[in-house]
């Protein structure tokens, strides 16, 4: 199964990164870097790392992915360390694993670095310090007794350590000599934290009870106490005062011992940590709930306000969308009930729409006491959304989670329209089931459960007119609703298995359609005019418009479709649904040309108008992955795929598989499409060699000529710079030793100097063998000036013999019987024929043989030729054909 997995990786898309992706519950590291004079926020997202400079927010690196996700993070002066299952990894440069720690047995969740050594507390109560990679110190506790919770290392107590636990009690180690010093008997709560105040001795407790203590450990001391009825105190941060957060944030005043200021709904969450920057007025929090804030006290009576964030979805998104036709905006609607834009360029151009809410100047008048929550509109279910008057008015329009009326959004402003459109006669009970908004962006078309589809316009808001004559444009709830791009047609789909086709500006039916199911959803590519739908029965059906005929049919998916879009040019039909599967439809030829399996089932799917992404949304996911579409960046091998295909599991982007699963097996790399060397007997295939390699081969001595240098190469000195000596304690020179015997000239016969090359052996065993592939490819391995020497040596005068002359002559016949290397034997055979042409025609049995061989060339001109001629006939015609 994996090697079927490995083969069956999608062809079309790659994993390129996510979006809207900040943080989690793990607290935060901060760094300062003393070269740069900033400080860094150390983030874990997943299975990863990421790093932001706390000046801009801007993401500066994001970490290698670890086999696990990271249950715990810390940093110290050179590295970060991240926990991840039982096994903590310490990061360099903040992306490269340099050091891993092996040695718990249960899942660490409590890291704390102290000087050149290493704290981590495991959930079986097992404490390690690690020095270096090695296991320094093993304490072990027992979790029912001490359960250690928090850690804390007092400042200026050389080599103590104070831990906590969660049944209340405190206990001060000597991790250099191993020996507990004190025990605090605590106060009947839980440590949640513990944290080092400015001064020294003091620390600040906080407990599961919402009580924070501050005291002097040396004296066993408890200084001054606080409660709080927010509930447990998840991070504790001093300055002037202390930070105490779950979701809000109170600041105390240990001076006065009084509460000073609150910041509530800081976080939509628990909030996981807080830190104060040394020596700036700033508060870096982050949180559950997707977002990383930095809050600045600038306030009358030491309040803070919120100074810059990133923040994401805090619930996972149900539809996204690209907005503008440049594809670098992506309109996400989640759970939460926000609607955000992310940039797939940089998070500074990112855009938080905000919450929708309902008419707070009516409704807070006749309702007061109203909660901030009880404000706050539901979920969007759909939106629709448009450039073309986005400066103008409101660009946006969304339906929400059981409501009838659909709020107006402007893009530009980043804030939630005015308009609430509502149908003047409404029907208990009825909510907006679809959206869209016309390519002129006047009007906005909305279809309801009661079977309702009005028109309003998105200047004034008001109600222009309903589709059907008793105001009912089906006899269901209305799945979708779309509109052409001349404003001409109106398309509505219902569960009664209908498609309608409207007048836009009439509102008067001109056709209908029936459907073999229930449509779920629709999806129209204006330019093209194709309009898909998505069946209750997992089917998808492409409507062509002009002629209102089914013209594809899909099947293939096991789950409801969740979402669909078109590619730009209308020639893909991408799909997503329940079943994890992300399929391709390629509509020229009805078939299905890609699909891949995804670990959580994807809600969004959009295309984005440039074609260069595909961005997705998944369940229980916040963030929003781009895919890289493959085929803009070279050539993609497309083929139909059959009905059994089994596709694999796709990795998200942003999340990179274990280094173990990385390895590359021999089976996948055999599976990689190879292409033939000869399609096809009939055809004439050439070489992949460059021009210059045969091109030049006739021109040989014009190059030599013209290469040839101006002046003679100059004779080197009479002596070296250094003599040589002979070894030993006394330098001597050395004394040539040639004898006059050796100085003498000899003649030799020209057979004891004549070698054979190794193409001229290759050659000759072909002859033999009657397989000319070897000699070929050392020709092939050949520049053209030894290309030269190796033909001009097959004559005896070069060393070779006359059955070498016509052995070249059948290999040349040979690669044009195969017709294969077609440019590479004409040329080779026009170098062979003016070096050998007169010794050839001595020989009666080489002339035969290259008349045959002239009668081949002949023969494949000839076929070559008609080809050409056919060619260019129909060219011709076609350029002057009147059609």
């Amino acid at each position: 199964e994996s090697l079927v997995s490995s083969r069956n990786r999608s062809s079309l898309f790659s994993g390129f990164r996510v979006l809207g992706l900040y943080s989690n519950h793990v607290p935060h590291a901060l760094r300062y870097h003393q070269k740069h004079r900033e400080f860094y926020l150390v983030t874990a997202v997943g299975k990863s790392l990421h790093t932001y400079n706390v000046n801009r927010l801007g993401i500066v690196s994001i970490s290698n992915s670890l086999s696990d996700d990271i249950t715990c993070i810390a940093a110290d002066r050179m590295l970060v360390f991240a926990a991840a299952g039982r096994d903590v990894s310490a990061f360099a440069r903040n992306k490269e694993v340099v050091m891993r720690y092996h040695g718990h047995k249960q899942e660490v969740r409590l890291l704390l670095p102290l000087g050149d050594q290493l704290l981590s507390a495991d959930s079986s109560g097992d404490v390690i310090v690690w020095d270096v990679q090695d296991i320094y110190l093993r304490l072990q506790f027992d979790p029912n007794t001490f359960d250690v919770s928090a850690m804390m290392h007092p400042s200026t107590y050389l080599n103590k350590v104070l831990l906590g636990s969660s049944q209340g009690a405190l206990q001060l180690w000597n991790i250099k000599t191993s020996k507990l010093l004190f025990t605090f008997p605590g106060w009947s709560a839980g440590v949640t934290a513990l944290q080092q105040s400015p001064a020294v001795d003091v620390v600040g407790i906080g407990t599961a009870m919402g009580r924070i203590i501050i005291h002097n450990i040396r004296l066993d001391e408890t200084l001054m106490s606080f409660m709080q009825d927010w509930g447990p105190i998840s991070s504790l941060a001093f300055r002037t005062g202390i930070g105490v957060l779950r979701g809000h944030i109170a600041f105390w005043d240990l001076e006065r011992r009084q509460l000073a200021a609150q910041q509530r709904h800081a976080h939509n969450t628990a909030v996981a940590a807080a830190t104060f920057l040394h020596g700036e007025p700033l508060l870096v929090t982050n949180g559950a709930d997707n977002a990383i804030k930095v809050w600045i006290f600038d306030q009358e009576g030491g309040g803070a306000r919120l100074l810059r964030c990133r923040q994401g979805h805090s619930a996972p998104p149900t539809a996204i969308r690209h907005h503008g036709n440049d594809g670098k905006n992506v309109l996400s609607a989640g759970q939460d009930g926000t609607l955000q834009s992310f940039s797939t360029v940089h998070e500074r151009f990112n855009k938080n729409l905000g919450h929708g809410s309902i008419n707070k100047k009516k409704e807070q008048k006749k309702k007061k006491g109203l909660s901030y929550e009880a404000l706050r509109l539901p979920a969007i279910t759909a939106f629709s959304s448009t450039a073309a008057r986005q400066s103008d008015w409101d660009s946006i329009v969304a339906c929400h989670r059981g409501r009838l009326a659909t709020t107006t959004w402007n893009y530009q402003r980043c804030t939630m329209g005015a308009h609430h459109l509502q149908p003047p006669s409404p029907h208990r009970d009825a909510i907006a089931t679809a959206v869209d908004i016309t390519s002129c962006g006047n009007f906005a078309v909305i279809g309801s459960s009661c079977g309702r589809v009005d028109v309003y316009n998105l200047q004034s808001g008001l109600h222009r007119g309903c589709y059907g004559d008793d105001e009912k444009a089906h006899r269901g709830v209305v799945r979708g609703v779309a509109t052409d791009t001349l404003n001409q047609l109106t398309l509505t789909a219902g569960s009664d298995s209908l498609l309608r086709f409207w007048r836009f500006k009439t509102r008067k039916q001109e056709e209908q359609l029936k459907l073999n199911a229930a449509p779920a959803s629709m999806m129209l590519h204006r330019d093209s005019g194709m309009l898909a739908l998505s069946l209750d029965d997992f089917t998808l059906l492409v409507v062509d418009i002009e002629t209102r005929r089914v013209v594809r049919k899909f099947a293939g998916h096991h789950g409801n479709i969740n979402d669909m879009t078109f590619s730009p040019d209308g020639r893909w039909l991408v799909t997503a649904a329940m079943d994890c599967t992300i399929r391709t439809w390629d509509l020229p030829s009805g078939c299905l040309v890609d699909c891949f399996l995804v670990a959580m089932a994807p809600v969004g799917v959009s295309m984005s108008p440039t074609g260069d992404f595909l961005a997705t949304a998944h369940v229980d996911s916040l963030g929003v992955y781009l895919w890289t579409n493959k085929s803009l960046c070279g050539p993609v091998g497309l083929r139909p795929l059959p009905a059994d295909y089994q596709p694999a599991v796709e990795t998200l982007p942003g999340v990179t598989a274990d280094e173990s699963e990385q390895e590359v097996t021999s089976e996948e790399v055999d599976d990689v499409y190879q292409s033939a060397d000869q399609l096809g007997v009939e055809l004439v295939t050439l070489s992949l060699l460059p021009e210059s390699r045969w091109k030049s081969l006739l021109h040989l001595d014009d190059i030599k000529r013209k290469n040839k240098p101006v002046a003679p190469p100059v004779a080197p000195a009479a002596a070296p710079f250094f003599l040589p000596t002979v070894p030993g304690l006394t330098p001597r020179f050395t004394a040539p030793t040639a004898t006059e015997q050796e100085t003498q000239s000899h003649l030799l016969r020209w057979g004891s100097l004549s070698q054979r090359s190794e193409f001229s052996l290759a050659l000759e065993s072909a002859l033999e063998s009657g397989s000319f592939d070897r000699p070929l490819r050392l020709l092939k391995d050949c520049g053209p000036s030894a290309l030269s020497v190796e033909l001009t040596c097959l004559t005896s005068e070069g060393g070779g013999a006359s059955s070498l002359l016509l052995a070249f002559i059948q290999m040349i016949d040979s690669m044009l019987a195969s017709g294969r290397d077609f440019d590479l034997a004409h040329a080779y055979l026009a170098l062979f024929l003016k070096l050998h042409l007169f010794s050839l025609s001595q020989d009666s049995v080489a002339m035969a043989a290259l008349l045959r061989l002239s009668a081949r060339l002949e023969a494949g001109w000839a076929e070559l030729r008609a080809s050409f001629n056919q060619s260019l006939c129909l060219l011709s015609y076609t350029k002057s054909a009147l059609l």
